[in-house]
């Protein structure tokens, strides 16, 4: 009885209330523990770049070699997205997330005792970035499941951690790296970042209806605990029937991987990635490179950080109000389409007034589409199945972080100028754009095909439709040699 009710635990976990989603109440706190989670991930990542001058000089290492670890850590988080995933729809959320805050502050921790770039390699690149992945996919995901009416606003404050992390926490780890030297701003960092621990307090499970009329993730029948108490001595049938329910479960978790329009979003995710990832690199080079100051380049990225907020947020409340509700699938498209015209206009401006607009217009729209996009993969899966698919999604993000500031600088390199890095950019994420929209027109016109069918297939339809035909072929007869000519028609009688 003891091994019985284990078992049934193990099937229906911890959630145990079923409502459609609240739309409020607790889940402002998730929104507020989902923005705290982008602080301590996103932000934090963004600032490991302030320590690349003091990682140069007290390892006396070059540029390049130094720059693996921003890169690392950023790989690291967005590989391991589909972990988290998996961690968190197996045991809880909460356990996901608060695992994931002690490894990430342990490696923050342990990198402020390095003694080489191997040691921050493995540490602050590998350690922390497999906390930052158990905690990110699984916080965005709870914030599904408590807003439906108002999710594109509760979103973009959610995301706006990022802007708002990265806008304050840049100077002040400037100025604790002056204070107590680059180990004690890790440290620092790492305690920090052990606030992980409490956001993933603060993530209560909820159980929806929706939840309810979906299969289970790990289904157990009466007859399958029946068999397993029998075959319990047994310890070979036993490995094979736990592995047999985990290949099950971990099928129905990942079935939407053979849908046609995930894998559309996910081919327009790489070419996005791809497009987005090298301005926050190159933005500050290009400005120099033009004949713009130093303080005014750095207050070029401020700007773009502050402007991203207020895409996060203002963007999530428009594509909430009744208007755009149904058409945030567009916004999306707009947002990255614009964002790859932006890249495409760049190599024409060439001083900081025309700059700032640039920056004002592409923080704006990637703070839209960053906001838009757990809304857009919870449109084509659904609730149930968005913390396993958006872990798919920033995964997919992981490569072309990796790669693509490496191929701008060859490009800047080979051509001497960043014009073909830029284009390439832009025209990336316009194919993004283009690739989704023109997925979406197929998919409205396989629809109105299919209505067109059903109504043909109608019986009342189809009878009316099989007598007009009988009247007309029946006029054309040649009634002279008194032949008596049947027309059946289905559904009715012989006439």
């Amino acid at each position: 009885e003891k091994e019985e009710k284990r078992i049934e635990v193990m099937a229906k976990g911890t959630r145990v209330q079923s409502t459609s989603p609240p739309d409020g109440g607790w889940g402002w706190m998730i929104v507020a523990g989902c923005f705290l989670v982008t602080i301590c991930t996103r932000a934090v990542t963004r600032c490991i770049s302030i320590f690349f001058v003091e990682f140069q000089t007290y390892f006396t290492q070059d540029y390049a070699q130094t720059a693996w670890i921003h890169s690392i850590i950023d790989c690291v988080t967005m590989l391991c997205a589909p972990l988290g995933s998996v961690v968190s729809n197996h045991l809880s959320c909460q356990v996901g997330i608060m695992l994931g805050g002690l490894l990430a502050s342990t490696g923050l921790i342990l990198g402020s005792f390095a003694t080489n770039l191997k040691h921050l390699y493995l540490t602050l690149g590998v350690l922390t970035g497999l906390g930052f992945a158990l905690c990110y996919s699984p916080a965005i995901a709870m914030v599904d499941k408590y807003f439906s009416r108002r999710k594109a606003l509760a979103y973009g404050i959610a995301m706006s951690g990022s802007g708002i992390g990265t806008f304050v926490l840049a100077p002040v780890v400037q100025l604790l790296i002056e204070q107590f030297s680059w180990r004690g701003a890790l440290l620092i960092l790492g305690g920090f970042v052990l606030n992980l621990c409490v956001c993933g307090a603060l993530m209560r499970p909820i159980t929806l209806k929706e939840d309810q009329t979906t299969p289970e993730r790990n289904p157990i029948s009466r007859t399958q605990k029946q068999d397993f108490k029998r075959v319990a001595p047994c310890s070979t049938l036993t490995k094979k029937w736990v592995q047999t329910c985990l290949c099950c479960s971990l099928q129905q978790e990942y079935s939407f991987l053979l849908m046609s329009d995930f894998v559309v979003l996910a081919i327009s995710v790489l070419f996005m990635a791809y497009g987005c990832s090298p301005l926050f690199v190159y933005l500050v080079p290009y400005a120099v490179s033009v004949g713009v100051s130093h303080q005014q380049a750095a207050f070029l990225m401020s700007i773009l950080g502050v402007i991203d907020i207020v895409g996060n947020i203002t963007f999530g409340w428009l594509t909430d109000r009744r208007c755009l509700k149904n058409y945030r699938y567009v916004c999306y498209l707009f947002a990255v389409g614009l964002d790859g015209l932006c890249y495409l206009c760049l190599p024409m401006l060439q001083s900081f007034p025309l700059l700032v607009p640039f920056s004002c217009t592409f923080g704006y729209f990637d703070g839209a589409y960053v906001t838009l996009i757990p809304v857009v993969t919870a449109e084509i899966v659904g609730t149930t199945s968005l913390s396993s698919a958006l872990g798919v999604v920033y995964f997919l993000h992981a490569v072309p972080y990796l790669v693509s500031p490496p191929i701008a600088g060859w490009l800047v390199d080979t051509t001497g100028s960043y014009t073909a890095a830029f284009l390439l950019c832009g025209f990336s994420m316009i194919f993004s754009s283009v690739l989704l929209g023109f997925a979406r027109l197929v998919k409205k016109r396989k629809k109105t095909q299919l209505r067109f069918l059903a109504k043909e297939s109608d019986p009342k339809l189809q009878l009316w439709t099989n007598r007009s035909v009988a009247y007309s072929v029946a006029r054309e007869l040649d009634h002279k040699d008194d032949q008596c000519v049947a027309l059946t028609v289905p559904g009715s009688n012989p006439t």
